[in-house]
């Protein structure tokens, strides 16, 4: 499970105008349409062609949970595929993007500084070009410890530093034991 990750692609998803199909005969069909044929599907989701066929033709309702979750995941990694893509470039240029968070944070100063972590539950708008640089990473694959440093570094600079207005002598800040994490675009 990946926490940024998933987290992205459900801001992402709540720009959808139309909600994804919720039952297997649908889903299997959409899948079908789009991979373009039943052989294709089979693989992806680790199960016999025949089987795919048989939701295709309603024969089967009810997957398997380990398959319905799956399925539901591979649906809506490529349902509207324009708007997800609309979505992302609007946060990325003018948008940006809002992160709410509660994790221990805390940073690296000077000494005599208080930079001891506390748990912190942040709302913060993220500039578009740490919206940009989080979705491009997602897209080239980047782990979740990737994306967690750069929302690391978006809380820096504008949580921490206040856009470069205070705190300038900050070097590093520690984002950890994230309790709650969501995105909003």
């Amino acid at each position: 499970m990946s926490l940024f990750g998933d987290g992205l692609d459900k801001a992402v998803q709540k720009a959808f105008t139309r909600p994804a199909p919720k039952h297997a005969g649908p889903q299997m069909r959409y899948l079908v349409k789009q991979m373009g044929g039943t052989k294709q599907v089979a693989q992806m989701l680790r199960v016999s062609q025949r089987t795919v066929e048989r939701y295709v033709k309603d024969q089967i309702k009810k997957p398997r949970h380990d398959l319905a979750a799956r399925l539901e995941r591979e649906v809506k990694k490529r349902w509207q595929p324009q708007i997800r893509a609309k979505a992302k470039a609007k946060a990325a240029s003018t948008g940006g993007i809002v992160i709410d968070a509660r994790a221990r944070m805390g940073y690296t100063a000077p000494i005599g500084s208080t930079d001891q972590d506390r748990i912190r539950h942040l709302t913060v708008a993220l500039p578009p070009q740490y919206a940009a640089r989080l979705f491009d990473a997602q897209e080239a694959g980047a782990s979740d410890a990737r994306l967690q440093e750069i929302a690391a570094e978006a809380l820096k600079e504008v949580y921490f530093q206040d856009g470069g207005r205070r705190a300038g002598s900050l070097e590093e800040v520690r984002f950890t034991n994230i309790e709650h994490l969501e995105f909003e675009l």
